[in-house]
Order: structure tokens, then sequence, then C-alpha cells
């Protein structure tokens, strides 16, 4: 095929030796640009039917995992927005809680405190009204012990006025009836 170009291409030459003179003028040789047109339509075929089909394709791949990748970022930039905005929200409802856990604890404290003042206070209470019971009953049995002593001092200063000693019974109602008459 190329044999059959080239001797194509040495006939033409013949026949436009007549017209070589304007392209010999001009500095041109018919033969060389004759052989670098078909040396470089051969290199446009190879080229065409082995080199720029997989060339086209790598380059529509990488157009296309850029594409890819681009919405991936784009996806991610919006996963991160939403997240951020979650983590944002999660963060004031968290510092609402704590705030709400906080006055919770110091109202329960305050309360805390207060039930045990009124225990305390209570407690108090208690131990001086038991103290002020104590005290009634050590009085009664001390008004009792001098009633009993002043009695017997009575009935022995009664005995040695009188000079005789009286039974216990008589003793006793002359007691009595001297207390009554002095009150």
């Amino acid at each position: 095929m190329v044999e059959r170009l080239v001797t194509q291409f040495a006939s033409a030459e013949a026949h436009a030796a007549d017209k070589a003179d304007l392209f010999g003028s001009l500095g041109i040789d018919w033969k060389l640009l004759a052989l670098q047109s078909v040396a470089f339509l051969i290199l446009l075929f190879v080229l065409s039917k082995w080199v720029y089909p997989p060339l086209a394709a790598m380059l529509d791949k990488r157009e296309k995992d850029l594409r890819t990748a681009e919405k991936a970022a784009k996806s991610a930039r919006e996963n991160a927005d939403k997240t951020e905005k979650m983590i944002n929200a999660s963060m004031r409802k968290a510092r609402a809680e704590a705030r709400e856990i906080v006055t919770s604890a110091r109202s329960e404290a305050a309360e805390i405190v207060e039930a045990a003042a009124k225990k305390a206070e209570a407690r108090a209470d208690g131990i001086i009204e038991a103290a002020r019971t104590e005290i009634a009953g050590e009085v009664a049995a001390a008004r009792q012990a001098l009633h009993n002593e002043t009695l017997q001092l009575v009935a022995e200063a009664t005995g040695t006025l009188v000079n005789e000693k009286l039974d216990a019974k008589k003793d006793g109602k002359l007691i009595e009836k001297a207390l009554k008459e002095a009150r």
C-alpha cells in the first residue's frame, strides 16, 4: 500500500515537472513534501487507532473521578455542617441540663440544711423538755423529801415539847393539822 502511494506520487511528480519551476522557486521539494505528508497521515492513523482512545478514556475516567470526589467533598462538608449543628444543639442542651442539675442540687442542699436545722431544733427542744421534766421530777422529789423531813422535824420538836412520844398515827395527824393551820 505504501509502495503504491509512493509510485503514484512519483508519476505525479513527473507530470508536475512543468510546474516544478513554481514550487522550486519557493523552495519546496515535492518528493519530500509528499513523503512527509504520507508519514504524517500514517502517524495520525496510528495515534487515532491506538493512542487517542486509551488517552481519551483515561481523561474521561479522571474527569469522572474528579466529579465523584467533588460530590463526596460536598457531601462531607454537608455532613460536617449537620454534625456541627447537632453538636452545638447537644452542647446547648447539656449546658441547660447542667444548669438545671446545679439549681436542683442547690435547692436540695438548702432543703437538707433546713431539714437538718429543724431536726436539730426539734432534738434540742426534746432535750430541753426532757431536762425540764427531769428537773420538775427532781424538784417534786426534793419537795417530797423536804416535806417528809419537815414532818419528821416537826414530830421531833413536838415530842420534845410535849415530852412524850406519841405513836406514829397520832404524830401524823397532829403534824397534818399543824401544817393546815400554818397555811
